[in-house]
């Protein structure tokens, strides 16, 4: 792909519409969707008679995101996933993405394909078409955007606002694997620092440390159940924690919710490290973050489809409004559910 990893080449040499060139030269259109890509004014995109679905994310160097451990290539890959999930949360297809960069002099054009790179990886791994973006100059580092497009039939369009009391509270995978493999990078960040002699050995962190730099979108999940002949009844991806996401669907759904402690899914390697840094691991699956994994709500008479499907887990279900939203602990305890998740505002603020 970009071949030349030892020579450094400003962005001034290219121009903007060189640089945009020098970019997108290895992306291909693959879909029947897209009508023009790169290269015009604008894309032209043919949906025929199917409902379109848009989202966007920003990431911004220092909120979102700490080059010092994550590497350019996993930033592109990852930065797409953020947006590939949300399509995918609304039940949707993938088809189409636009990048938009804004990048300091510090990062020369070599860095910038190091991030294009992972962008090119995605975007075939997920059969989805780069078909247009921006790039301009920075002050304050690296910022990334996308937007991602999809498509469904409008039947099966899941929203937030649908669940019904006594449907069942589904999520997909396993959770806090995403942020406690932040937390051993932190970690070692500040041993490097201490000691830039030194040599880490994260073998045993692969699994989580994985979930943070390089997390899939759950593309994998809306055929599933297309196939079981499932229709959620409400979904969300997982970005900002467990809590923060149920809390979403029962205020727009206007139902309450109790969530099993013990049916939590986590993976061995989250339990080991949250007791080797003395963190609860229920609330590290509550609060953490950045699974983007989907949770969903299903009707009851739809149980048996879903039943003992190993991506798929019943941690609860839905109640009436005025019943609240509660974690049910493995004590038998019945605790308000609340907002812990991560806050980019309150973390922007804090360092102030």
């Amino acid at each position: 792909m970009f071949d030349n990893k030892e020579s450094r080449t400003n962005l001034s040499e290219l121009g903007e519409f060189g640089l945009i060139d020098h970019l997108t030269r290895y992306f291909e259109i693959k879909r029947t969707s897209t009508n023009i890509g790169i290269g015009d004014d604008a894309a032209v995109l043919n949906f025929e008679g199917e409902e379109t679905v848009v989202t966007t994310d920003l990431l911004v160097e220092g909120v979102h995101f700490d080059l010092s451990f994550m590497p350019l290539k996993h930033l592109g890959y990852k930065a797409v996933m953020v947006n590939l999930s949300d399509v995918y949360a609304m039940n949707a297809e993938a088809t189409q993405i636009t990048v938009s960069i804004a990048a300091s002099n510090r990062f020369p054009v070599e860095a910038l394909e190091e991030l294009y790179a992972g962008i090119l990886l995605a975007s075939k791994k997920y059969n989805v078409d780069v078909v247009g973006g921006d790039t301009t100059s920075s002050t304050a580092g690296l910022m990334i955007s996308i937007t991602a497009l999809g498509k469904t039939k409008k039947e099966k369009i899941t929203t937030r606002s649908g669940a019904k009391a006594n449907d069942l509270l589904v999520v997909s995978g396993d959770l806090g694997a995403a942020y406690m493999g932040l937390q051993v990078l932190e970690r070692e960040k500040q041993v490097f620092k201490a000691n830039p002699n030194s040599q880490p050995d994260l073998e045993a962190y692969s699994y989580i440390m994985e979930r943070q730099l390089k997390p899939e979108a759950r593309k994998d999940i809306p055929e599933l159940l297309q196939a079981l002949e499932v229709q959620p009844t409400s979904m969300i991806d997982i970005s900002d924690g467990l809590s923060s996401e149920v809390i979403h669907l029962c205020k727009n759904s206007k139902v309450g919710a109790n969530i099993f402690e013990e049916k939590i899914p986590l993976d061995p390697t989250v339990i080991s490290v949250c007791e080797e840094f003395n963190i609860d691991s229920t609330m590290v699956a509550l609060s953490g973050g950045e699974d983007y994994e989907l949770l969903f709500t299903i009707d009851q008479k739809d149980y048996d489809k879903i039943k003992g499907n190993p991506n798929l887990t019943v941690i609860g279900h839905m109640t009436e409004e005025n019943e609240g939203m509660h974690l049910i602990t493995r004590a038998n305890q019945k605790i308000p559910i609340q907002s812990r998740g991560w806050n980019s505002f309150e973390d922007a603020n804090d360092e102030e």
